[in-house]
């Protein structure tokens, strides 16, 4: 019983630090009018993790900072994609 409760609290400690907060730059070409980094904006917001999102029409990019033990990347280019807007990772 004494290793049960040792090894719950070692997952306890050692959980959180794999989880870490990333910040991606995406690219969002199809960004065409003003009205476009609003709905790209809603999308991101609305994925579970996403803690910030800064989208800026003349880059036609989306920064994004996420718990990534929450979502991915993948996740944050498929809600532009379901917003109509394609996105990319930018390096």
């Amino acid at each position: 019983m004494k290793k049960l409760f040792a090894a719950l609290a070692l997952v306890a400690v050692v959980a959180p630090v794999l989880a870490a907060t990333q910040t991606v730059t995406l690219s969002v070409p199809g960004m065409t009018c003003a009205a476009c980094p609003i709905t790209v904006k809603k999308a991101i917001s609305k994925v579970d993790g996403v803690s910030k999102t800064d989208v800026i029409f003349d880059k036609r990019e989306a920064t994004v900072t996420f718990d990534d033990a929450k979502t991915s990347v993948q996740a944050l280019m498929k809600a532009t994609e379901n917003a109509g807007y394609p996105s990319t990772l930018k390096n």
